[in-house]
């Protein structure tokens, strides 16, 4: 039973017609489910986070499966050239920092001072990498399901295309990080080697 306070004047507030027998409606049974369902998925791929080997061997399993699918059909043209623009987009995001130098300054780790450890934050972290193109290549797994989504296209054409287009834009990546002095692979802090050696010994010695 709802309490009403009384104003300071002493008349109650005024209350709507629609928060009179207010009740909170009951969440169907399906919505639950497929949030149930969303908050599974999410843990098992929080677990996998670690895993880097396992997860892109599995990628690879996809990759090569679809590709093999893709050749002894001999179809699908369209879809291997989306899917392919869409992996070396996200490559680019990989191998990109977080923050563009031309436009922060430079932010990026570089060789020009070694004891001023800055790791490398990419625009697309690893996990979200392979996670999007594992999706991708299942996607177009699905595609190739149906033969509608086989277009017919002069497939030499498409190759080209795509070959010279993977060049031009590895051609202006390389050229990004030589221009910013950097190197998209974080190997992790700096450590002393001779100084944790000599902290370890007095350690052990005690």
């Amino acid at each position: 039973r709802r309490v009403i306070c009384p104003r300071p004047g002493g008349e109650p507030p005024a209350m709507s017609q629609s928060a009179i027998g207010e009740e909170i409606a009951p969440t169907p049974a399906p919505i639950r489910a497929v949030y149930r369902a969303r908050q599974l998925w999410r843990q098992y791929l929080d677990r996998t986070v670690i895993y880097h080997k396992t997860r892109w061997a599995l990628f690879t399993a996809l990759f090569v499966t679809y590709v093999l699918d893709v050749y002894y059909r001999e179809g699908f043209y369209i879809i291997s050239y989306g899917l392919g623009i869409y992996l070396l987009n996200l490559l680019i995001g990989f191998l990109s920092p977080q923050v563009d130098p031309e436009a922060e300054g430079p932010m990026l780790p570089t060789e020009s001072n070694p004891d001023d450890f800055r790791p490398f934050v990419r625009r697309l972290p690893e996990f979200k990498f392979w996670y999007k193109s594992a999706q991708a290549v299942v996607v177009a797994i699905l595609l190739t399901s149906s033969r509608i989504f086989d277009l017919p296209v002069f497939w030499p054409i498409l190759l080209a295309y795509f070959i010279l287009l993977f060049f031009m834009t590895m051609k202006n990546q390389i050229q990004h990080m030589m221009k910013h002095n950097y190197v998209p692979i974080s190997l992790g802090k700096k450590t002393y080697g001779d100084t944790t050696k000599l902290n370890v010994n007095e350690k052990s010695n005690k």
